[in-house]
């Protein structure tokens, strides 16, 4: 048997302003060829389909597209609720989606057999018994005791997942037994675990409650496939618990990183191979960071590796020393006649701080209304859109009033 396993798809994101649509088009295209061409039997997503609860209406008719176009292929489709994904929303249409051969579990079910999926192979036979568990919320799994302190909470919810895990893995290991004995069992997961690499796009699923689930934590499946780390990544240096990640880049953090899908080949024995398979890249991205100086080298050096029928999305971090109130302005000049579209424009932090001490002995007497304002603007990180659209504000309102004093 043969599974595609991919992840944290984030169906109708926006970043900065700039919508994924194409992207995620693109990609979709992409898997289906994929599924084709390397005789994919299961495709198994494992949560976060989606960016928010509400996801546009564009985004609900690319999911729609891929159910469609997987179906076609010939081969059956789990998908699995995560954090980001309302059950409600990921489960509305899950009647109507197992006709299309697409098993939706948005969320815990309090039959828990309902959570243990045969996997179909292309002729129609049980391949795997897949344990097929989404994001677990806490209220899910636990009641709150009056009384606990936050390290009793954070164990008593590690323990609860364990259990849930545990209990469902029980039941394929009865629903293999039930047949010849010797099928493999695979199991999902969308939470972080013990040791994975997060990046900027991830959102912290148990703040305060759980850091992260221990890896020795989780059922001896033949295979373990998670979602919600955005970077692919073997979980304790094992090959048989993989996140696989994202498979555009959610965040600047992630420009440079080649994404992947995950083939897993499986048989009566167990695991017998992962190969990453690499997403190519619809969208380029880049971050670069130096003095004014610097910058005119950098950007033209991220430009020239973009994509030519796309702009380069870019984000700039700028090491000065110098407060400069026209600094949004330089990086523009810097970037004009290149294909760039600069998303994001920052002061490092270090030389920003640095700054500030060197004029803590001003006042507001010897600052004009105009230079007031663009260091307020200055000390918040907002993208370059909104920057350029606070400036225009602020000269319309200065305007304004020596109009009125005129």
């Amino acid at each position: 048997m043969r599974i595609l396993h991919t992840s944290d798809w984030h169906l109708g994101q926006h970043f900065m302003g700039k919508t994924r649509q194409a992207e995620h088009l693109a990609f979709i295209d992409w898997l289906v060829g994929q599924i084709r061409q390397q005789g994919v039997d299961v495709v198994l997503l494992a949560g976060d389909v989606f960016d928010t609860g509400a996801p546009p209406s564009y985004a609900r008719e690319l999911f729609n597209r891929c159910v469609v176009a997987v179906h076609e292929t010939g081969a059956q489709l789990v998908v699995l609720g995560g954090n980001h994904d309302s059950v409600a929303t990921l489960g509305e249409g899950r009647a109507l989606l197992s006709y299309l051969n697409t098993h939706v579990i948005p969320g815990v079910d309090e039959d828990m057999r309902q959570q243990v999926l045969p996997l179909l192979g292309r002729d129609g036979r049980i391949g795997a018994i897949l344990c097929a568990i989404p994001f677990i919320r806490p209220r899910d799994v636990l009641q709150s005791q009056a009384g606990q302190s936050a390290e009793d909470k954070l164990q008593s919810l590690q323990d609860a997942i364990r259990h849930h895990y545990d209990a469902v893995f029980q039941l394929a290991c009865e629903r293999r037994d039930a047949t010849d004995g010797t099928l493999p069992i695979v199991a999902s997961g969308h939470l972080l675990t013990v040791g994975a690499s997060a990046s900027e796009a991830v959102r912290e699923i148990y703040v305060g409650t759980l850091d992260a689930f221990p890896t020795q934590a989780f059922p001896p499946a033949d295979y373990i496939a998670l979602g919600h780390i955005h970077r692919p990544q073997k979980v304790g240096g094992q090959d048989c618990i993989r996140y696989c990640g994202s498979p555009i880049p959610l965040g600047f953090d992630e420009a440079g990183q080649e994404k992947q899908v995950l083939l897993v080949d499986l048989d009566h024995g167990g695991l017998k191979a992962v190969t990453p398979l690499p997403v190519p890249c619809f969208q380029a991205m880049a971050s670069v960071r130096g003095t004014l100086a610097q910058l005119a080298t950098e950007i033209a050096a991220a430009a020239a590796a973009g994509r030519a029928e796309r702009p380069l999305w870019l984000e700039v971090t700028v090491r000065t020393d110098d407060y400069l109130a026209d600094l949004q302005l330089r990086v523009q000049a810097l970037c004009e006649g290149l294909p760039v579209e600069l998303l994001r424009l920052r002061r490092e932090r270090g030389t920003a701080a640095a700054a500030l001490q060197g004029r803590a002995g001003e006042t507001l007497d010897e600052l004009s209304p105009d230079e007031v304002f663009a260091r307020r603007l200055e000390s918040e990180e907002v993208d370059a859109g909104v920057g350029e659209r606070l400036r225009e504000r602020y000269r319309s309102v200065v305007a304004a009033l020596r109009e009125e004093r005129a």
